[in-house]
């Protein structure tokens, strides 16, 4: 069986809101000690309240994953009260639309510097007090679009594929030591970033369709949207599974295209941008990917 049992210690970031509060008390309800971390403790009333009407203890922990000594502070402070940290759950990240020719490179900056830069600044206050244990997991949180390139969201896409990169050559790095490396790859899930994920900054005019495409795309998946609960089951399963496997999906969407995008050659992914006719690019999706985007 695996080493996650009962006594497990579980750190989840950005545990305010979405996916990460989803499972901050998921986990807390199957028994493991929960630290939800946020980067004010005045965002964590749904999280309070969503805890309490589980009849759970989510511990509250203040943390921004942009900054080195709010993570350092706020691991030390969970290893000070708790005395280890089983499961780290890197999940804290934001959104990105754009295409690359408009969007400021400031922008890239803030996107990586949360959604990557973030998860690094975890594992390097984590990984040596599970170096010296022995033992550890370490779930990164990713999306689909860290393995397809989705179209207007460059920053987005650059940070998630960057978090894969990452996430592979840290497995690698940390298995001598007994710590497992999770990456988990939701498809369209019903959270607030869908909320907030509406900008189109199309200043020359000359990607209406890239634009039209990305929200054609989260309008089709949003009619039947994974929950993020199903999300916090299946980091559960990923971390306490006998049979330890990498790479994780789920939501609208996640296994269809983290599945069938390496049956798609380089040309016909770049031939399916150059459809100008949207019913046919939709055909075409549909083809590749097994994916209705006609809403």
């Amino acid at each position: 069986m695996s080493s996650q049992n009962a006594d497990t210690v579980a750190v989840v970031t950005g545990s305010n809101s979405g996916i990460g509060r989803s499972a901050a008390v998921d986990l807390a309800a199957k028994g493991w000690k929960v630290y939800g971390t946020m980067r004010s403790l005045d965002k964590g009333e749904k999280l309070a309240a969503m805890a309490a009407d589980a009849g759970v203890t989510v511990h509250p922990v203040v943390c921004d994953v942009a900054d080195s000594d709010s993570v350092n502070s706020a691991i030390a402070e969970v290893l000070a009260d708790a005395g280890q940290i089983d499961v780290l759950v890197n999940n804290a990240g934001i959104g990105g639309n754009g295409v690359a020719e408009e969007t400021p490179i400031e922008v890239y900056d803030e996107v990586m510097n949360v959604n990557v830069n973030g998860i690094v600044r975890g594992v390097q206050a984590v990984a040596p007090h599970m170096r010296e244990r022995g033992t550890g997991t370490i779930v990164n949180v990713s999306s689909v679009a860290g393995r397809i390139a989705a179209i207007a969201q460059s920053p987005y896409v650059a940070s998630k594929w960057a978090v894969e990169g990452l996430s592979e050559g840290l497995a690698q790095e940390l298995a001598p030591f007994g710590i497992r490396v999770v990456i988990i790859e939701p498809g369209i899930v019903k959270t607030a970033i869908m909320a907030k994920n509406t900008d189109a900054p199309n200043a020359a005019g000359a990607y209406d369709m890239a634009y039209r495409r990305l929200f054609n795309f989260y309008m089709a998946g949003l009619q039947n949207p994974g929950m993020p609960s199903e999300v916090a089951d299946v980091i559960h399963e990923a971390v306490t599974t006998d049979e330890y496997r990498l790479r994780w999906t789920c939501g609208w969407g996640g296994p269809e295209l983290c599945e069938n995008r390496p049956n798609v050659s380089d040309e016909d992914w770049v031939e399916l941008g150059a459809i100008e006719d949207d019913a046919a690019y939709n055909e075409r999706f549909k083809e590749l990917f097994g994916l209705t985007l006609d809403v």
